[in-house]
């Protein structure tokens, strides 16, 4: 995986489809649709970063998205629901270790269309993204303790359980642990081809 690579398709991300998802560009005018999930303290207790606290804020968030996907360096996908063409959540890589080639997943979905399997729809698609376009070595996921639903995702998407990490990042003024799975190419290769 070369940096130069990635900056260059993120700069035109491409727009990928589900059976039920377009996975797009982030666009300022989601900005309703990211407030509604994002506002919510039930949707973000397993998240890193807090509540959106109104719509302006994630307006402006979008706003900052449009120059980092100009830079090349955002790499997160909107999910569009192809049915109402409302975009109910994103997916895409939290990061990139260009060294080991290798990257972490992330996801967050509306609570409207939770347990309904969108999640690792998307999340299935961004793996074989990882894999077959940028050719990664490893993706892995990871999970705030207490967030088995989103470890059950990463399960049904082929990662494999890694382990917990007891008492090791600081999310919101206290330390929480956090579990691990990932897939390796070999993985992949081995399970879905």
């Amino acid at each position: 995986m070369q940096k130069d690579t990635v900056y260059r398709t993120f700069k035109r991300i491409p727009s990928i489809e589900t059976d039920r998802l377009i996975l797009r560009k982030l666009k300022v005018a989601d900005f309703e649709d990211m407030y509604e999930y994002s506002k919510s303290d039930e949707v973000t207790k397993y998240l890193l970063w807090r509540s959106h606290p109104d719509e302006q804020y994630t307006r402006d968030y979008l706003k900052y998205i449009q120059s980092r996907y100009r830079a090349g360096d955002f790499f997160d996908w909107a999910l569009e629901h192809k049915e109402s063409g409302k975009m109910i959540g994103t997916c895409g890589f939290a990061k990139l270790d260009y060294d080991n080639n290798s990257a972490e997943i992330g996801y967050v979905i509306n609570p409207a269309f939770w347990h309904k399997g969108y999640a690792s729809e998307a999340v299935k698609k961004v793996i074989d993204f990882g894999f077959h376009t940028l050719n990664l070595h490893r993706i892995e996921a990871r999970y705030i303790v207490g967030n088995e639903f989103s470890r059950k995702v990463m399960e049904k998407c082929g990662m494999i359980f890694e382990g917990i990490h007891r008492s090791s990042l600081m999310v919101k003024d206290s330390f929480v642990s956090v579990g691990y799975c990932a897939i390796t190419a070999d993985d992949y290769i081995s399970n879905y081809l």
